[in-house]
């Protein structure tokens, strides 16, 4: 049980991507132009986006952001795909209380965009407490003008 709870909750957090905190700060890099600012902006908006979805268990965001071929790999080494990631959004178990993201970094590459950072979460899932400290990457694609996650891997951390 303690398993499929932990699965559960990554594929929701994967769908957090992410975690937008209030706290999240955006510079621009020596060397960034001011299009990969704007990119920046709109790849932290998503995170944002990202963290409001999972907080309202909002699936049709999945939908939209979460590229077909999807992968993601849990805290316990098990992967996931965009219909279990889905799956997990509406079967209503998981309940999130706060979500707080710290420490994002946004690095481009071209239609690339990959997202570090720390999140403390609170939540239960069948009753059972996940809360806790988390690291994780997501892996944005910009495809025929859309940003969608491809992949995501979140650590559970001290």
């Amino acid at each position: 049980m303690r398993n499929d709870c932990a699965v559960l909750l990554f594929c929701v957090l994967a769908l957090a991507p992410a975690f937008c905190s209030q706290h999240v700060s955006v510079r621009s890099a020596p060397g960034f132009s001011a299009t990969d600012d704007e990119t920046i902006r709109e790849i932290v908006d998503l995170e944002r986006q990202t963290k409001e979805a999972i907080l309202h268990r909002d699936a049709d965001f999945s939908m939209r952001t979460l590229a077909d071929d999807y992968v993601a790999i849990t805290p316990l080494g098990q992967v996931t795909t965009k219909r279990d990631a889905i799956s997990a959004r509406r079967s209503g178990q998981l309940r999130y209380e706060s979500v707080n993201v710290t420490e994002m970094v946004v690095r481009l590459y071209g239609d690339t965009a990959v997202v570090t950072a720390r999140a403390e979460v609170k939540g239960h899932q069948l009753g059972e407490d996940f809360s806790g400290p988390y690291r994780y990457t997501r892996i944005w694609a910009r495809r025929n003008g859309h940003w969608q996650t491809v992949s995501y891997q979140a650590t559970v951390t001290q």
